[in-house]
């Protein structure tokens, strides 16, 4: 991922990129995602390590990632006999992109106002270096 935003600005990006830059989410996270998304129903850890041919752990460590950032939602299925299991699938993409939207409109109203305070310290920095003439 770029380092500066001048550099994120260059790069084309495709709507998938936003599950990293808004997230953080690493490329399997990203994989895991999509089976999900592809997927007919539900998904167990399982299925979803097979999907994306990796240890169920590994597939594990990224379903909660998905979970944390709130990309997918988990179901209990219970047994008749007793015990349960849980399935994942992915949350409404209304959902998501009203959240990206909060989140990129809380990200511009902090950088407008870091902004602006640099304007004021360095317009005042240079008054107080600007000798006053009599």
């Amino acid at each position: 991922m770029p380092d500066s935003m001048s550099e994120q600005l260059q790069q084309d990006m495709q709507c998938e990129g936003l599950l990293e830059c808004f997230h953080g989410l690493k490329q399997l996270d990203k994989e895991c995602f999509r089976a999900l998304v592809a997927a007919d129903e539900p998904m167990t850890v399982d299925e979803i390590a097979d999907a994306v041919d990796r240890e169920r752990s590994t597939a594990y460590r990224a379903v909660q990632r998905l979970l944390q950032t709130g990309f997918i939602q988990k179901d209990q299925v219970n047994y008749d006999q007793g015990g349960y299991y849980h399935v994942y699938f992915p949350t409404d993409p209304s959902k998501l992109a009203d959240s990206m939207q909060r989140m990129l409109n809380d990200w511009y109203a902090k950088m407008g106002q870091l902004i602006q305070e640099f304007e004021d310290k360095y317009e005042q920095a240079q008054a107080d270096a600007t000798p006053i003439e009599s």
